[in-house]
């Protein structure tokens, strides 16, 4: 699987529980802040639910 690097770039205040949860289990929390992970299809699922507080680039 191909690594990808996910960067939170908005805040999870005023969205909704299930967002803030995500980003909690992506590893994310506070912007700016990233992981590198690998691009499984839970990842994917992840990445699609919060896709408008984050930022994919792949490696």
């Amino acid at each position: 699987m191909a690594k990808v690097t996910i960067t939170q770039v908005k805040s999870i205040i005023d969205r909704p529980k299930n967002q803030k949860l995500t980003i909690q289990a992506l590893g994310l929390g506070k912007i700016n802040k990233s992981v590198t992970v690998e691009f499984t299809p839970q990842i994917a699922g992840m990445v699609n639910k919060v896709q408008n507080l984050i930022v994919v680039k792949e490696q």
